[in-house]
């Protein structure tokens, strides 16, 4: 018989792929949806995907959950061998009250991490994120951060913030509320690659922004970045190396800046208004605060968010996709949808 493993937020960017790979390896996964309205939708998903309907028929099943009420979670982990823990809010815009993304963060971490104590369940894999560990000013000792750094809550913005407590705080948990836990957190950047349906994460949005010629000048910024399918790939290597637990995981495939984004779009797709010329940073400061998606990245400009993944390559055997195809993927689902 094989495993059954609980993936939260199932209708997800990442947790799609996540599922995808899991019943492709034989699992069985229950995921957790707000609606079983959507139910229907994530396997024809899987099905379109290339999972044959048979084993989305026998192993795929969801149950309604939500990640702020406390109701169902009391027995809808009963039965499965362990949890993949995906939920969690990320807005592209800056909250005008950064409790509403903190908030449903932590509190929701930690009522998936109490349904599994109360199930007995022993392995949790969490996925975080590198928000929870780059901080600024940019570290000037190393070349890159890695999973010895944390993210300093006390000057970070909202998202930063929600990530990096809601890890704190499943660590706490497990350190003293629930020892017999074994806990992995998967901490991928920036995510791209192609998404399995028509959902995607918020992460596309700056792909979609850049495509949409909305800005006439590249921020001077840039991100770890990483394939979705190698954070899918993560979150099952770590749950088949029983040598993870405790441990974080930082997943990236490379480092680019978004001139670099804008530059690899521009080749690709030259007859679109795609910005190249670079912003100057006071600029960006004077536009972010009329404009809150550039509010959310002003902490960021002139700094180098390089994390480094050697971690997940040693131990875990990730091979991490090349980002900037990556990027193209991403760039063409979002042509091809119609979403510039």
């Amino acid at each position: 018989m094989s495993q059954t493993i609980f993936v939260t937020g199932a209708t997800g960017y990442i947790a799609k792929h996540l599922i995808f790979q899991l019943l492709e390896k034989g699992y069985t996964v229950r995921g957790s949806v707000r609606s079983l309205d959507s139910e229907d939708a994530l396997r024809t998903d899987m099905i379109i995907a290339g999972i044959p309907e048979k084993t989305v028929t026998d192993k795929l099943s969801c149950v309604a959950l939500d990640l702020e009420h406390d109701m169902g979670w009391d027995t809808a982990l009963t039965g499965v061998d362990a949890l993949m823990h995906t939920a969690s809010p990320f807005p592209l815009d800056a909250p005008k009250d950064e409790e509403t993304l903190i908030r449903p963060a932590v509190d929701g971490t930690l009522r998936a991490l109490k349904a599994a104590q109360t199930a007995g369940l022993d392995r949790v894999i969490l996925t975080s994120s590198v928000a929870a560990i780059i901080h600024y000013p940019q570290k000037t000792d190393v070349a890159a951060f890695d999973e010895t750094d944390w993210a300093d809550t006390k000057t970070s913005t909202a998202y930063p913030k929600s990530k990096t407590l809601a890890e704190q705080a499943a660590w706490d948990f497990v350190a003293n509320d629930a020892p017999e836990i074994a806990l992995t957190t998967i901490n991928p950047g920036t995510v791209l690659g192609q998404p399995i349906g028509q959902r995607f994460g918020a992460s596309l949005a700056i792909v979609e922004r850049t495509l949409s010629g909305k800005d006439p000048m590249v921020p001077n910024i840039g991100f770890a970045c990483v394939d979705v399918r190698d954070v899918a790939a993560s979150h099952i290597a770590a749950l088949e190396h029983p040598n993870s637990a405790g441990e974080r995981f930082a997943c990236c495939g490379g480092y680019l800046e978004l001139s670099e984004f804008s530059a690899i779009l521009k080749a690709q797709y030259p007859d679109l208004k795609i910005a190249t010329r670079a912003a100057p940073n006071l600029l960006m400061r004077i536009l972010a605060l009329f404009d809150p998606t550039i509010r959310g990245i002003v902490p960021m400009l002139g700094q180098c968010s390089k994390v480094s993944s050697a971690k997940a390559q040693a131990q875990l055997g990730i091979e991490f996709r090349d980002v900037s195809e990556s990027l193209l993927e991403s760039a063409a689902f979002l042509l091809k949808q119609g979403r510039t």
